[in-house]
């Protein structure tokens, strides 16, 4: 993969990840206002940025075992590390929003 094509699959995997991550801490202050229908909204679009950001770096996996020569830059590392954390925020995330329904329903009764 030439350095150029590189180059556009890390920011499309950063500004993908990124979008995620966003989209996850939104949906949690809608399910902090009790926007749970929102929250839930915000966490399917999430999970669709995550699933592009996803493809992205499988296209660089089938790459790399299809014998194409890749060489890791910085840039591709930070791409990796976006991308987990947007993951390990979303995951986390959901947690807290089915903890904020909890709690409405008990304050409810």
């Amino acid at each position: 993969m030439d350095k150029e094509k590189m180059e556009l699959v890390v920011f499309e995997i950063v500004n993908s990840a990124g979008t995620a991550k966003g989209l996850a801490y939104e949906a949690l202050r809608e399910a902090e206002n009790g926007n749970f229908e929102e929250a839930e909204k915000l966490l399917k679009e999430a999970d669709e940025a995550l699933l592009s950001a996803h493809n992205v770096q499988t296209e660089i996996i089938q790459a790399e075992v299809s014998g194409e020569a890749i060489t890791p830059s910085v840039l591709f590392v930070h791409s990796q590390d976006h991308l987990m954390t947007a993951i390990e925020a979303k995951t986390l995330i959901e947690g807290m929003i089915r903890m904020y329904r909890r709690i409405d329903e008990l304050e409810k009764k």
